[in-house]
């Protein structure tokens, strides 16, 4: 029950950054565009897991894109805003599929639980 609650909310934060998206006058297909340039904070993986954990929740941290919204508000500055809903949307759309923030001992070790095969055998067997 509780994982069924956690992905509805996780589902409304994205859809309220879709909503939110509308007041932009960009046009979707550079949304789209954008989506999983979060991502791109996987590529700290190259260099270990503590330098891929941090540069993985950098790009996923919900606080840091809010409060790059918020400047963007603040500041009248469309692109920041879009950087803010973009990041926003993206974590909240990777949590509603089960990725976490990371620990630093491996990917698939996040804060929603340990993502793969051996994470579904832990969750079965509780």
């Amino acid at each position: 029950m509780m994982k069924t609650t956690l992905k509805l909310e996780e589902l409304g934060m994205l859809l309220l950054g879709l909503f939110l998206f509308t007041s932009l006058e960009y046009s979707w297909w550079l949304f789209a565009a954008l989506f999983f340039v979060p991502d791109v904070g996987m590529l700290g993986y190259l260099f270990g897991n503590k330098a891929g954990a941090i540069g993985y929740n950098v790009f996923h941290h919900k606080g840091i894109a809010i409060l790059l919204y918020l400047s963007g508000l603040y500041l009248q500055s469309t692109g920041l805003q879009l950087a803010g809903l973009v990041l926003f949307s993206h974590a909240s759309f990777d949590r509603l599929l089960g990725y976490g923030l990371k620990y630093e001992n491996g990917f698939r070790f996040t804060h929603l639980g340990e993502i793969g095969a051996a994470g579904n055998k832990n969750r079965q067997a509780g």
